[in-house]
């Protein structure tokens, strides 16, 4: 491991000043590196040089901090065409948006400070930044530092706070990240041990609610701290939703609605249905909320529908609705399996558009009553399903109609073809000055007809936004593949699908190793083995005509 102070006149000496000169040269030695062979390498250098590279990797971590202090300060990222460092780190430099959180966490806490009148402070965390530095403490360390530190009392004095953060730089700099939780829950029962000097400001600090991603059954997680008083709301609501015997969609006798509005005649029903209600308490309080959510959608308690947030808004392709297989979109970005959307239609009336199979041609669209401004807006939820901004997340329900071709105030018309759904920053974001955005039609290229945006003034073609309707992705055939340098047999011109020289192949994994075997064979062996192998029969043809012989069984082989 090399000491940059102590290498001297030796490699430090030869090193160049210039910031990006030196990002530049860390660029050209990471790649020389990885492409290095490491086996000339003996045991201890091989341990030499993995901590050599951790020590760099943590101290690049400070680095990054500099650098996210220096372009929120500047505002650069709006060189780029965004409106925030969040979604310069997130989008443009496809890190996303946990990571994109992390970096701004980590440059918090070591980031280097500036005073209004530019001089330059010390960092929230010195003693972290100090070890971050010296390459004895990884980023992952200084989150879970900040982690402990977010839950320290905001009663507790700054002295007992720098005392905490001093233990928890010492243990970083000895254990895993993941091992300094534990050491901190020590450390905050020390603090506040019978809980008394937790006050409001702790409790409105960490309230919060995090409806995690849908895993690949399309469920979601649910985690988060309540406060008091939400949680005293939310228990008058289970208890007369998600009593035994209520809203049991397994039982379609169950008693529906608050256990509170039941008359006298219909508790010996309820009496019945709970003891034919064999769900766990977890499952019961899942379902009452599901009903008490129906019955404010129902009563339309969102307020006046005049925007698309109010409204349940839901699109289908029309082979996976007449099937009743597959999944629906809806506005907020979250999927939903078709036979449940069937079960919604049935008892709300959800805004539906319906799509032809693999494209976004409206086929039908209609809701239980007329409105034509919210009909554009659903129209277009249905082809673009999100901010059309190139790399943005925003579902629709964050957007705003935008004139894509033409500014309303240029003489645009707010006609159907003319709009695509942008949110809001982006939507102010679109202009003539350098680091806006331009937008237009695409002429050419599978998006023909829609609307892309660019750099204002960059005079690049025209792009789309792939996060929200990833299908032509996966509709592109595979970058790599692999041409036969052997000609097959001359008997094979009589069968228009056996394989020829020019016929490709996947160039990866097994079915590249099957061509090569094949290639290389005899002719006597080629015409014992006339079939393609399976894994090959879907890319070039059923049939393997070279010798014309049935394929030998596999206990030939």
């Amino acid at each position: 491991m090399v000491e940059v102070d102590a290498a001297g006149p030796g490699i430090a000496g030869r090193l160049p000043d210039s910031p990006l000169e030196l990002a530049e040269l860390i660029d050209v030695a990471v790649a020389k590196l990885a492409g290095s062979s490491l086996g000339v390498l003996s045991d201890r250098q091989v341990i030499a040089c993995v901590e050599t590279v951790e020590t760099a990797w943590r101290r690049a971590a400070g680095v990054n901090a500099a650098l996210y202090v220096e372009i929120a300060g500047r505002a650069a990222y709006t060189l780029v065409g965004h409106r925030s460092v969040k979604t310069f780190y997130a989008q443009y430099l496809r890190l996303g948006t946990v990571e994109a959180k992390r970096r701004r966490e980590v440059a918090e806490a070591i980031g280097p400070l500036s005073a209004v009148t530019g001089e330059a402070l010390p960092p929230k965390r010195g003693s972290v930044a100090q070890a971050v530095g010296a390459g004895a403490v990884s980023a992952d360390h200084v989150c879970e530092i900040e982690t402990v530190l977010g839950r320290v009392p905001c009663a507790t004095s700054s002295e007992e706070v720098d005392t905490a953060v001093e233990i928890l730089v010492g243990a970083a700099r000895e254990v895993a990240p993941s091992d300094l939780r534990p050491l901190g829950q020590r450390l905050l029962a020390h603090l506040d041990p019978d809980g008394k000097l937790t006050d409001d400001r702790d409790r409105r600090r960490m309230r919060g609610i995090v409806i995690g991603r849908q895993d690949k059954r399309l469920m979601s997680k649910i985690s988060g701290y309540l406060t008091p008083s939400l949680r005293a709301k939310l228990e008058v609501v289970l208890d007369n939703w998600a009593k035994p015997g209520m809203n049991n969609p397994a039982d379609p006798d169950s008693l529906r609605g608050s256990f509170s509005e039941l008359g006298e005649a219909d508790r010996e029903a309820w009496a019945d249905a709970q003891c034919r209600d064999g769900r766990s308490a977890a499952q019961r309080q899942h379902d009452g909320l599901e009903h008490g959510l129906d019955w404010i959608l129902g009563h339309q308690a969102l307020g006046r529908p005049t925007r698309i947030p109010a409204q349940l808004v839901i699109t289908v392709e029309e082979g996976d609705l007449a099937r009743r297989a597959g999944v629906a979109t809806t506005a907020t970005g979250s999927m939903i399996p078709v036979g449940d959307l069937i079960a919604v239609a049935a008892d709300a009336v959800p805004w539906l558009c319906v799509f032809t199979s693999c494209t976004r041609e409206v086929l039908a669209f209609g809701r239980g009553k007329r409105l034509a401004t919210m009909a554009q807006r659903l129209a277009l939820f249905g082809a673009y399903l999100g901010c059309t901004r190139p790399g943005c997340t925003r579902p629709f329900s964050h957007t705003e109609a935008h004139h894509g071709l033409l500014d309303f105030a240029k003489g645009g018309e707010t006609n159907l073809d003319e709009l695509v759904p942008a949110c809001g920053p982006d939507n102010r974001n679109v202009g003539d000055r350098p680091g806006q955005w331009e937008t237009g039609p695409i002429t050419s290229g599978p998006d023909t007809g829609r609307i892309g945006w660019r750099l204002a003034g960059s005079g690049t073609a025209y792009r789309v936004n792939r996060v929200h309707d990833p299908g032509p992705i996966f509709a592109r055939p595979p970058p790599l593949t692999y041409r036969a340098t052997k000609p097959v047999s001359p008997c094979c011109a009589s069968d228009p699908t056996a394989t020829h020289a020019h016929h490709e192949v996947p160039a990866t994994g097994r079915h590249r190793r099957v061509w090569n075997a094949y290639s290389s064979m005899s002719s006597k062996r080629r015409r014992s083995w006339s079939r393609v192998p399976p894994e090959i029969v879907t890319r070039i043809g059923p049939r393997w005509t070279a010798g014309g012989a049935a394929p030998p069984s596999r206990r030939s082989r």
